[in-house]
């Protein structure tokens, strides 16, 4: 809302938005800032996480397209991931490159044993995950698009705990 002056909100002592924010000025924390060290591997970790999905994005889905069709070819990467085809293209160089995947000229994508176990641990992941939401009551296809992001960004013991609260609720 607009008072009389013009600015949004005023009338519910909000500051109009030529003032500048200070952090913690209007409300604050209600704990203490964790030490540096510990924001530090916090941050690391997420970073790492964020690589990480990448990668066990596209193993799982090539060993879906494999186990679908009995191959993985480019452009059914790109068109299942929505990305132009060198982008796919560029991928794939690194994972083969990192030792999970095998180009053959002609033949599509496959992927190495190490390729495969990522991708299984990958799909592992995303089951108990998508388990977890839909013990707490969300809809089977929101915990499906949601475990999709979530199953990379969770610790080893968060995900164990999902694993034993939706094995004691369903």
């Amino acid at each position: 809302m607009q008072d009389a002056s013009g600015d949004m909100g005023r009338e519910m002592g909000q500051k109009p938005a030529s003032e500048p924010h200070r952090a913690g000025a209007e409300a604050p924390l209600d704990r203490p800032l964790v030490d540096a060290e510990v924001h530090v591997e916090s941050f690391r970790q997420a970073r790492e996480a964020r690589r990480l999905e990448l990668v066990e994005d596209y193993v799982e889905l090539i060993a879906d397209l494999i186990g679908d069709g009995g191959e993985a070819r480019q452009v059914d990467i790109a068109a299942r991931l929505g990305v132009a085809q060198p982008t796919v293209a560029k991928m794939l160089k690194r994972l083969a490159e990192d030792g999970l995947v095998q180009q053959r000229p002609y033949r599509g994508v496959f992927l190495t044993a190490a390729g495969q176990a990522l991708a299984e641990q990958s799909r592992e992941r995303h089951r108990i995950v998508e388990r977890f939401l839909r013990a707490v009551g969300v809809s089977a296809e929101t915990a499906r698009r949601d475990a999709e992001g979530i199953e990379h960004h969770v610790s080893a013991e968060t995900l164990e705990a999902f694993r034993r609260f939706a094995d004691a609720k369903l």
